[in-house]
């Protein structure tokens, strides 16, 4: 039974969907996804079209919002939206250290997890859609990640779409991981010197926290395990429209004096342990790298294997010398396994799935050359998430695709213009910009 409730301006249904887990096995084992239904309150009773909205990452759960935030004000002004929690992710049947073990043990984990990708998310928006709108086509909203996703129902079920709006999200249609991380190592350096340019007092700061990681043994309050590559992974703060701001009032504060001498601050170590903890979204680290995965090559740990080829991102290193440390970015790496309890349990499983030679396509070039359905993407200029020349390419590839190029915002546009990012892509849609 559904239970509908209210927010000031809007009213919001909670929906749950049961879907197979294995979309080429209907009949067998089944999952259960939940998605908020969400209206505005002068509307509730209308007819209107669906917009869905798949969340970045992979691995986390659609955005809470409050009454009508960021572009959410802008698409109630005609939708009727679905906010999906992808398959493990927020309400949707978990997956995570403590549920993944029902599933036996590493092998059959990682064997259940190569159905979280693009391609089984997909099939699960078109079973919801059937049901929801009596299955008429819909609008899909994909941010990051869910911009991927997009990518994939373009590929295998238009039929199933009015319209696709992108933000910050065309993938490669052909790129292997380590031709994606071997793009992002240097763009990331260029927010990096960004950020130092701003905040020139960060240089000593960073150096002296990595310093001292380095030559101690920290643990957080929650068990992770700080070293200085850890720190190094506060980077990917740096390609949201406030991340730079964050980093450098988490620097400032980093050191007390005590007893025995210059320590770690408890109040950075907390705010340290909720940036850095994937208890939250632990599929984010398992699946990662498997978005890539086209083919018969594995992703094996392709952004730790790549991360050896710019030895200017080596802590030990730089410290050596007197150049500024480098931070990272959206990288996951096999030492994330050793420092984060929440995914120490689920090491070999990720193994497995690095090591994975089978991975199925996610797009169709064919198909996106002959699309049919409206497609508009935000490409913010030097993307820190997602590379600009391969969204570019991929934008060349799909028929009718218009893009919107722009520097005003970084990766989280969407979310930090307002109504303006989705008002001016659904006029690109229509022809009306």
């Amino acid at each position: 039974m559904s239970l509908s409730y209210r927010q000031p301006g809007v009213v919001l249904t909670d929906r749950h969907f049961t879907v197979p887990l294995d979309h080429a096995d209907p009949s067998g084992e089944t999952i259960v996804l939940y998605a908020r239904e969400v209206v505005a309150g002068d509307k509730a009773h209308q007819d209107l079209p669906w917009l869905v909205y798949l969340q970045g990452g992979p691995g986390f759960g659609a955005n809470r919002f409050i009454g009508k935030g960021a572009w959410l004000g802008r698409a109630l002004k005609e939708f009727r939206v679905l906010l999906l929690d992808q398959r493990g992710t927020g309400h949707s049947t978990p997956a995570n250290r403590q549920t993944l073990p029902l599933r036996g043990g590493p092998a059959e984990q990682a064997r259940y997890l190569t159905r979280f990708r693009a391609d089984s998310i997909v099939r699960d928006c078109e079973l919801i859609r059937r049901e929801v709108t009596g299955g008429a086509p819909w609008t899909v909203l994909g941010q990051s990640f869910g911009g991927f996703c997009a990518a994939t129902y373009l590929s295998t079920a238009p039929e199933g779409l009015t319209a696709a709006v992108v933000t910050g999200g065309l993938p490669s249609l052909d790129a292997h991981a380590d031709d994606v991380y071997r793009a992002a190592y240097p763009r990331i350096e260029r927010k990096v010197a960004a950020h130092y340019a701003r905040y020139p007092q960060d240089v000593d700061r960073a150096r002296r926290i990595a310093d001292h990681l380095l030559s101690h043994d920290v643990v957080l309050p929650g068990g992770y395990r700080l070293t200085a590559e850890a720190f190094q992974s506060l980077g990917i703060l740096l390609g949201g429209s406030e991340g730079s701001h964050r980093l450098h009032y988490l620097l400032e504060d980093a050191f007390v004096r005590t007893p025995q001498g210059p320590a770690l601050s408890d109040a950075f170590q907390e705010e340290v342990q909720g940036l850095l903890s994937y208890a939250g979204h632990p599929l984010y680290a398992l699946v990662h790298e498997a978005i890539y995965g086209q083919d018969e090559r594995p992703t094996a740990w392709s952004a730790e294997r790549v991360r050896a080829e710019f030895p200017q991102f080596d802590a030990a290193k730089t410290l050596a010398g007197d150049a500024p440390l480098l931070f990272t970015g959206e990288s996951v790496h096999p030492w994330m396994f050793d420092c984060d309890p929440a995914l120490r349990p689920l090491r070999e499983t990720a193994e497995l799935l690095a090591a994975r030679t089978d991975w199925t396509p996610l797009y169709d070039p064919a198909r996106l050359a002959a699309n049919e359905v409206p497609v508009a993407a935000a490409v913010y200029h030097d993307d820190m998430y997602v590379d600009t020349a391969h969204s570019l390419a991929t934008a060349r590839a799909v028929r009718g695709l218009r893009t919107w190029v722009t520097d005003e915002f970084e990766h989280d546009g969407v979310r930090a213009g307002g109504p303006r990012v989705l008002d001016r892509l659904l006029a690109l849609t229509r022809d009306e910009a």
